[in-house]
């Protein structure tokens, strides 16, 4: 019995000496897992406190590096006005100066914010009972202003200028088109590109009129002449892009996919027209905007033209064409409110014109570059498909188109408003002479539309 319960001691003891050994093995394996987690971790903080300081150092430097080229865009002439008042420009101006810094920039960019600073915004600044007077255009626009669309069924659509997908000829007429756009320089491709995305960018513009007060179609099928006017230009608008777009697919000159890009990022910055909800500054800007790109498609049919492809000039020509028929339709609204109110509608003249006349891709970017629209417009410029005479020259118009000099019966500030848009254009063709005197050789940077291609601004 003794030597049973000896036993049975020894027994418990080794038990419990084999449990402490096993005890200790545990923590030691623990121990050792935790170990290479709480290493990995300071090295991930580490880590990501060095790429934190590098970027921003990287992002110092890269300021540094812009701010120069920032500058030196604002003094090339561009669509809207003339560089030297720092405005952007028609329909359709980046200076990604280095590639990897631009990637960085992006990198830190806000999501779905426009890549640059908007103004702030005013809203429904045109008095309430001003909204009287649309109501009683209605009658007047169905018979005056409608009249400027074209039913459907007689429009041209894309597929008449393209190769037809369902004829035996395809490849052959692809084949064709390619070999016309090869002997097209890559800055031409530059504005033609630039002029497609701003064509593309349509929700935003059939947006803008439906934020003015009067005039915008409030059930998205309304039965009023304005709202008819606004879907059925939209409409007709859709077919610019479309036919544009599918030229520079089968082209295979372009990057598609940086421009497919651009077009989302442009729709999704939206447009700062400044029009303030208003119907008298938004037609002012629609008239303006409407004939600086008749200019633009005008002009590159003719550059097309001289390189060759007759058949891209007759695409840019037939668009310019509808571009012609809308700013008819848009002038002479606003010719309509001269002879209603005058006083009222300088006043909204001058307004627009001390703003200046941003067209509606300024807020235009790349994912890489935020001067792109100024780049892209200092091309036309330099091509001369639109240019700061061309935006005095407009001003110049539509002062005679409107009669504005020989308005009577104004206010005090109505006549002050009515001297300074009379005598803006030449005030602007001075600035611009003065501004190509002091101009500088012009760089030559990359566009990504290009594949990155280097083109002189």
């Amino acid at each position: 019995m003794h030597l049973i319960s000896t036993k049975w001691a020894l027994y418990l003891l080794s038990l419990s000496f084999a449990k402490c050994v096993f005890s200790l093995l545990w923590s030691k394996v623990k121990l050792l897992k935790q170990k290479p987690k709480e290493n990995s971790q300071r090295g991930l903080k580490h880590q990501i406190s060095r790429e934190k300081n590098q970027n921003q150092a990287n992002a110092e430097q890269m300021a540094l590096k812009l701010n120069p080229i920032t500058s030196q865009s604002q003094k090339l002439p561009y669509f809207a006005l003339p560089p030297m008042a720092s405005l952007r420009s028609p329909k359709f101006f980046m200076a990604s100066t280095l590639r990897s810094g631009s990637k960085e920039v992006e990198n830190v960019k806000k999501p779905f914010m426009p890549p640059r600073e908007v103004h702030v915004q005013v809203t429904h600044s045109m008095p309430p009972q001003k909204i009287e007077i649309f109501k009683s255009l209605e009658n007047w626009a169905e018979q005056n202003i409608l009249v400027h669309l074209k039913p459907v069924e007689k429009c041209w659509q894309p597929q008449d200028f393209l190769p037809d997908p369902a004829s035996d000829g395809f490849d052959e007429q692809v084949k064709e088109l390619r070999e016309r756009a090869k002997e097209i320089p890559d800055d031409y491709f530059v504005v033609l590109v630039g002029d497609m995305i701003t064509e593309e960018a349509l929700p935003t513009y059939q947006t803008m009129l439906n934020t003015l007060d009067g005039v915008l179609d409030e059930t998205g099928a309304s039965l009023t002449s304005w709202a008819i006017w606004t879907r059925a230009w939209t409409a007709e608008e859709n077919r610019h892009g479309d036919l544009l777009n599918k030229y520079l697919y089968l082209s295979g000159r372009v990057d598609m996919r940086q421009i497919e890009k651009t077009i989302q990022y442009l729709i999704g910055s939206g447009m700062d027209p400044r029009t303030e909800n208003s119907p008298y500054l938004g037609f002012i800007y629609t008239s303006f905007q409407e004939r600086a790109t008749f200019i633009s498609h005008g002009n590159t049919a003719r550059l097309a033209k001289e390189h060759g492809d007759f058949k891209l000039a007759q695409i840019c020509g037939t668009i310019a064409s509808d571009e012609r028929r809308h700013e008819t339709a848009y002038t002479k609204i606003v010719e309509k409110l001269f002879e209603i109110d005058p006083d009222g509608t300088v006043l909204a003249f001058a307004d627009m014109m001390r703003k200046k006349i941003s067209m509606p891709a300024h807020l235009m970017y790349d994912g890489r570059d935020d001067n792109l629209f100024d780049h892209f417009s200092a091309v036309a410029q330099r091509l001369g498909v639109y240019t700061a005479k061309d935006y005095a020259d407009i001003l110049e118009f539509l002062v005679e188109r409107w009669k504005v000099k020989e308005l009577t019966g104004l206010s005090a500030d109505g006549r002050k408003a009515q001297d300074y848009v009379c005598g803006l254009p030449p005030r602007i063709r001075r600035l611009e002479e003065r501004a190509q005197g002091r101009a500088k050789q012009a760089p030559s940077i990359p566009f990504s539309w290009i594949f990155d291609r280097e083109v002189k601004l």
